[in-house]
C-alpha cells in the first residue's frame, strides 16, 4: 500500500481570512501613506460645511465677547484703584508718622534745650490768669483819642478802642476793664488816681498817647510795638496869623504837655514854652489868651478842633519826624509779648479789622474837609511776629 503522507504539510498554503474578518482597522493598516492622504482628502471633501450663523447668533456672540471685555476692564480698573488707594494709605500713614515724629522732636527739644515760650506759659509768667480785672492808665481829656464823659460815664476814643482790643485778646470782657485817667508825668511810673477814692492806683498797662523814644527806653520804659504814627502840629485861636513852620512860633508863648517830646522841639525853635500836665489845661490858657498856641501830637489836637471847629485853627508844621505811640507794659516782658501778639494779629490778619474800625470811627472823622490837616497815618504800623512757641497745628493769627 502506498504511503500518501510524505511530511510536506507546511508547504500547503492556507486560505486567507475574508475581509470582513480582518475588520476596517486591518484594511486601513494595509493602505500606503499615499492612499491614506487621498482618503483623508476624500473624507474632508465629503463632509458638508456648517451652515452660516444667523443674525441672532452673531449678536449673541458679540454680546458675550463684549461682556467678557467689560468684565476684564472692570477688574483691571478695580485693581488699579486698589493699588492707588494702598499707595495713598501708605503715604498718609508715612505723613502722619512724620508729623508725630516732628511733634515729639519739637516737644522733646523744648524740654531738653528750651525754646520760645507758648502763649499759656506767657500768660502764667505775666500773671494774667490771676487778674480779675485789667487796670489801664489812659488820658481822659483828649477828644477822639481818650475822653471820659462825666455825664454819661462813658470812655471813648482811639486809645480806648485799642485798649479794648488788647484786653479782649488777654481774655477780659469790656466790663472787666478798669480805666484810670492819668497825667503825662504818671505814664512812666504807671500810677493813676482813683476818682472814687483819690488814692494812687497801679495799672497793668498804659495806653495814653505815649510816644516811643530812645530816651524813654533808656530811662526804663518798656514799650510794645507802635500802634499809631502821628506828628507834631499846632492849634491857635481862629484869626491868628498862619503858622506853617516852627520858626513862626519863635518868641511866642506856646503851651505843651509836660514830659512831651513836643516841648523839646518848641524850645529848639526859641518859643516861650509853658508846660501843663493835661491838654485841657493848655486849652484853658489858650482861651484866656495866656498863650498864643498849643502844640503837641496832631492826633490829640485834631479832637479839640473837631469839637470846637469855629473856635480854633489847626496848623500843619510840615515836620518830617514821626511820633510813634506805644503801650507801656511795665517790667513784665511776658505781658509785652502778649500785647505784641495782639498788634501782630491785627496787622497781619486780613480778616481782623479792629484797628481800622478804631481809626475810622475816631480819627478819620476828624479830618478837616477844607484844610485836610494831617492827623495820623491811616494804616497800622508794621508789627513783627513775637518770638512765641507754636505747636505745628496752632495758628499764630488765632
Amino acid at each position: 500500500m502506498a504511503d500518501t503522507d510524505n511530511g510536506d504539510d507546511a508547504a500547503v498554503p492556507r486560505p486567507e481570512p475574508a475581509p470582513d474578518e480582518r475588520g476596517l482597522w486591518g484594511l486601513l493598516q494595509q493602505l500606503t501613506p499615499k492612499q491614506m492622504a487621498l482618503l483623508r482628502r476624500f473624507q474632508t471633501a465629503a463632509v458638508p460645511p456648517p451652515p452660516p450663523p444667523t443674525v441672532e447668533e452673531i449678536a449673541s456672540s458679540d454680546l458675550a465677547q463684549q461682556a467678557v471685555i467689560e468684565q476684564a476692564r472692570a477688574e483691571a480698573e478695580h485693581a488699579a484703584i486698589t493699588r492707588r488707594d494702598n499707595r495713598f494709605k501708605v503715604w498718609r500713614l508715612a505723613g502722619l508718622g512724620l508729623l508725630i515724629v516732628l511733634t515729639l522732636a519739637i516737644s522733646l527739644g523744648r524740654l531738653l534745650i528750651g525754646g520760645p515760650p507758648s502763649v499759656a506759659e506767657l500768660r502764667a509768667d505775666a500773671g494774667v490768669d490771676d487778674w480779675d480785672t485789667l487796670a489801664i492808665g489812659v488820658k481822659d481829656d483828649q477828644y477822639g483819642t481818650a475822653y471820659y464823659d462825666p455825664g454819661t460815664r462813658i470812655w471813648s476814643g482811639f486809645d480806648i478802642d485799642i485798649a479794648y482790643m488788647i484786653a479782649a485778646d488777654l481774655g477780659f470782657r469790656r466790663e472787666d476793664v478798669r480805666f484810670y485817667g492819668l497825667e503825662s508825668e504818671d505814664r512812666a511810673r504807671m500810677q493813676a488816681a482813683d476818682p472814687a477814692t483819690g488814692k494812687r492806683v497801679p495799672v497793668q498797662l498804659v495806653i495814653a498817647s505815649y510816644s516811643i523814644t530812645d530816651k524813654r527806653k533808656e530811662d526804663g520804659v518798656h514799650f510794645s510795638h507802635p500802634y499809631l504814627y502821628t506828628e507834631q502840629s499846632v492849634i491857635t485861636l481862629a484869626g491868628h496869623t498862619p503858622v506853617v513852620a516852627l520858626k513862626d512860633l519863635e518868641g511866642q508863648r506856646v503851651c505843651s504837655l509836660s514830659t512831651s517830646t513836643s516841648a523839646t522841639t518848641l524850645t529848639d525853635a526859641k518859643a516861650i514854652v509853658t508846660q501843663k500836665n493835661r491838654v485841657r489845661e493848655c486849652f484853658e490858657a489858650l482861651d484866656k489868651k495866656q498863650v498864643e498856641a498849643v502844640s503837641t501830637d496832631a492826633a490829640i489836637l485834631a479832637g479839640w478842633k473837631h469839637r470846637f471847629p469855629a473856635k480854633y485853627e489847626h496848623w500843619d508844621l510840615g515836620l518830617e519826624s514821626t511820633e510813634r505811640w506805644g503801650v507801656n507794659v511795665g517790667e513784665n516782658p511776658a505781658l509785652e509779648k502778649l500785647v505784641n501778639l495782639t498788634l501782630y494779629r491785627s496787622y497781619a490778619d486780613p480778616e481782623d479789622d479792629r484797628w481800622e474800625t478804631a481809626y475810622e470811627s475816631n480819627l478819620q472823622i476828624q479830618i478837616d474837609p477844607a484844610k485836610q490837616t494831617p492827623i495820623a497815618v491811616g494804616q497800622q504800623p508794621p508789627a513783627q511776629r513775637p518770638d512765641i512757641g507754636w505747636q505745628p497745628w496752632e495758628d499764630p493769627l488765632g
